[in-house]
């Protein structure tokens, strides 16, 4: 099957993973804010999006090409400094259609912030923020920055995806949703 990586990132984090990803998989990789690809003429989409302020950055992108991601299995990848769970679910969740969420296949990866490249506006927010957090430890990283970037991380990511181009067509599409969802986390 055919498939590309498309990804959108604010600071970088995702940029970098969408590379590493587009390296092991020999995809191409297309940035969501130079324009729109031929998504019609693909078998399977890979997309990367960071989480900004507990919202998914490219969701409105998402939910402009729905009909072209509907019938195709899709690969998000989101990169925060939040791990896999409730808390990410629930950003997620507030963020896309829940059609959409439902089909994709999820994989977050830990990114990294680092309080010099951001706005004053956006580290008054994390200030803010972490001094509220109840979760002390991820206060003072709100605060303070962090750098959970790994590239051994993308390991599931890129297995899936071999997994959907061994994959014959479309016709496949839902054993390959039952394969990848044995590797998702």
């Amino acid at each position: 099957m055919k498939g590309a990586i498309f990804y959108t990132t604010k600071y970088g984090s995702t940029r970098d993973y969408a590379r590493w990803i587009g390296d092991a998989t020999d995809l191409p990789i297309f940035d969501l804010q130079r324009g729109d690809r031929a998504l019609e003429a693909l078998d399977f989409v890979v997309l990367g999006c960071p989480i900004y302020f507990h919202r998914v950055f490219g969701a409105a992108w998402i939910r402009r090409h729905l009909p072209e991601l509907r019938d195709k299995p899709v690969v998000l990848f989101t990169v925060s400094g939040a791990p896999a769970g409730p808390k990410l679910d629930a950003w997620i969740a507030a963020s896309l259609p829940q059609q959409f969420i439902d089909r994709a296949y999820h994989f977050a990866l830990l990114g990294r912030q680092s309080p010099k490249k951001l706005t004053w506006h956006e580290r008054v927010l994390l200030v803010v923020g972490g001094l509220f957090n109840p979760d002390r430890k991820a206060g003072r990283e709100e605060i303070q920055g962090f750098d959970f970037m790994e590239k051994a991380s993308i390991e599931p990511v890129v297995d899936l995806i071999n997994t959907l181009k061994a994959r014959d067509g479309p016709s496949s599409v839902m054993e390959g949703r039952r394969v990848a969802r044995d590797h998702v986390s």
